[in-house]
């Protein structure tokens, strides 16, 4: 009889515990499906003051609402340190995947190793980082063709230039914008080089950087910037210092940008990038790959020339 009970407790107590057991997995299950199928994802971009992130931005959450799932958006203000600690945050979450704009190329490689051990997909958009095995994908523009289309209209519309060169060295894509411009004119006599700044391509820093090239080195006829904002800082420190002959090249297509050409259309000109193509692409890669599909590791988004003679075929208010 006391054989009996003490096995019957036994049995009783062994399929409490696997009662349990089972009651636990059916709620980290079901968990698991509640996370698959309302997914979260991370956004961290060099800074939001800038139109260009702030279209991939809408582009990404256009995207993501309609898959009924949520996209949060973190601004480090150009600052790599907060952007590490916003990746951080991230991965404690335990997104389904992070997008992001690096501020430099180079900080933010170990955080995103431990996002790749936790096996959240990362892809950067706009500009990527010099060991990018980490990354699921990078969608970029062709930036180096971007520079390259800057110093071969340059080419055909002067016989000569002195250069003043705006450049955000930190960052690979505007470091390939430039790379490209040097490519095509530093070879070729009579295009010079006389001066450069850094300006982490902020309208508010590049004016006074621009100010600054004027004071070391007045006779400059062309400027080379890394982006639009950066144009228009310098174009703003030219108007100021009374040099209105100088032709500027920015790289983005921005609406403000555009504007200008309009109205200077032998001044100024730009490359178009395609934000809204950027981030249309990154969030249907994410997808695509979180479906089981295979995406590829860099995507190029391919760019093209806005001066007086093309103005006319894009819109002055919009962007591509």
């Amino acid at each position: 009889m006391n054989w009996t009970m003490k096995n019957l407790k036994g049995n009783l107590r062994f399929w409490l515990v696997m009662m349990a057991v089972f009651a636990l997995g059916s709620l980290v299950f079901t968990a698991g499906i509640i996370r698959r199928e309302h997914l979260v994802f991370g956004a961290t971009y060099m800074t939001m003051n800038n139109p260009f992130y702030q279209v991939i931005n809408t582009e990404l959450r256009k995207a993501v609402t309609e898959h009924g799932d949520s996209l949060v958006v973190r601004d480090p203000l150009m600052n790599a340190d907060r952007q590490i600690e916003q990746v951080e945050q991230f991965i404690a979450d335990d997104v389904d995947g992070i997008f992001v704009n690096p501020v430099d190329s180079v900080s933010l490689g170990p955080v995103l190793r431990r996002a790749q051990k936790a096996g959240i997909p990362v892809i950067a958009v706009d500009s990527t980082l010099k060991d990018d095995s980490m990354l699921l994908s990078t969608v970029i523009s062709d930036n180096y063709d971007a520079g390259r289309q800057c110093g071969q209209d340059l080419l055909e519309k002067t016989d000569s230039a002195r250069i003043w060169l705006l450049r955000h060295s930190e960052a690979v894509s505007a470091s390939d914008r430039i790379r490209g411009f040097l490519s095509v004119v530093e070879s070729v006599p009579g295009y010079t080089v006389i001066g450069e700044a850094e300006c982490e391509g902020q309208l508010e820093q590049a004016m006074p950087a621009m100010e600054e090239l004027i004071r070391l080195h007045p006779d400059g006829s062309v400027v080379m910037a890394l982006n639009d904002p950066s144009a228009l800082g310098a174009i703003a420190a030219l108007e100021e210092a009374g040099l209105n002959s100088v032709l500027v090249y920015g790289i983005d297509g921005t609406p403000d940008m555009k504007s200008r050409i309009a109205v200077h259309p032998s001044q100024f000109a730009t490359v178009a990038q395609s934000p809204i193509s950027i981030g249309s692409i990154a969030a249907s890669t994410m997808y695509e790959h979180l479906s089981g599909k295979r995406v590829p590791h860099y995507i190029p988004v391919e760019v093209s020339l806005i001066d007086g003679k093309t103005i006319g075929g894009y819109s002055l208010t919009e962007w591509q």
